[in-house]
């Protein structure tokens, strides 16, 4: 099967004390680029999700999205610093008694002293956290990948109408060419009538002309690696698989074999058909750049 480079895919996992929600979305790219943007409680399991998340995709600018909520009662604490605050009182106790001044503590006064209380947040049972984390970045991979099969078997079938429209033009081109030197010589040996009038016309002076002019404008090299590619590319696409980076080189050989019959084109109707196919060329390797 063909992927696409587009895709999205979203899943929630959610249980009694939390709740995931993964979100992939991507454009294509001509390598594996990938961005999360998650919660920093979660920063310590980006390598295991980027792991994950090759087993399903290998091109492709992928974003990542990640949403946590905790539903435990114990998500954060509050600690309090019994030392701390007994150094606190201890100074203040000393301050009193140095400057001979009353000694009004009061435990409100007491606690905004940095470091009394502090915020903590409790031992995260790692095992359990990617338990449900990982189900559901398996469960968004699998429906990017879904989207990506799906627009990909779309490109497909495009691609190959668009290759059978190409092989039209190649054997155009193919049942033209001899007919194109045909009326070369003909049109040749009239010329030379007209300007001779009754002399004899020197034969063999006239077909190394034609010879010249055939060697000139054949492209019988063209038409043959034109229509390997042809064949090839649409093999490639029936068997499916990873082949963007293939289809793409090959594509590029294709535009070149293009360009060198336009070149050689000595007639309209083949310039015609050979810029059609440069046209469709274009089209088709625009769309191969999105495949994966």
């Amino acid at each position: 099967m063909i992927k696409s480079m587009t895709g999205f895919g979203r899943a929630e996992f959610a249980d009694a004390k939390r709740k995931f929600t993964v979100e992939l979305k991507s454009v294509n790219h001509r390598y594996l680029d990938m961005t999360i943007k998650m919660p920093k409680k979660l920063n310590f399991f980006e390598a295991a999700i980027r792991n994950e998340l090759k087993n399903y995709i290998q091109r492709g600018k992928v974003d990542v999205f990640i949403t946590y909520e905790d539903f435990t009662d114990d998500s954060v604490g509050i600690k309090y610093n019994r030392d701390v605050a007994a150094e606190y009182l201890k100074y203040l106790k000393d301050m009193a008694e140095e400057f001979e001044l009353d000694c009004d503590i009061r435990v409100s006064n007491l606690s905004r002293f940095p470091e009394i209380f502090s915020m903590e947040e409790p031992e995260i049972d790692e095992d359990e956290i990617w338990a449900g984390l990982g189900e559901a970045i398996r469960g968004a991979a699998e429906k990017f990948v879904d989207s990506r099969i799906k627009e990909g078997e779309n490109l497909k079938e495009d691609l190959l109408c668009k290759l059978d429209d190409m092989l039209t033009h190649v054997d155009y081109v193919k049942e033209r060419a001899p007919k194109v030197i045909e009326e070369y010589r003909k049109g040749l040996e009239e010329k030379v009538r007209e300007l001779l009038g009754d002399a004899k016309v020197d034969e063999s002076r006239l077909l190394t002309e034609v010879t010249l002019f055939a060697d000139k404008v054949c492209i019988d090299e063209e038409i043959v690696r034109l229509t390997s590619h042809i064949e090839t590319t649409k093999k490639t696409l029936i068997e499916g698989g990873s082949c963007g980076r293939k289809l793409d080189f090959i594509a590029q050989e294709m535009n070149r074999e293009a360009n060198t019959m336009l070149s050689k084109a000595n007639d309209l109707a083949t310039s015609d058909h050979a810029i059609e196919l440069k046209t469709e060329i274009e089209k088709v390797r625009e769309q191969i750049q999105n495949i994966e």
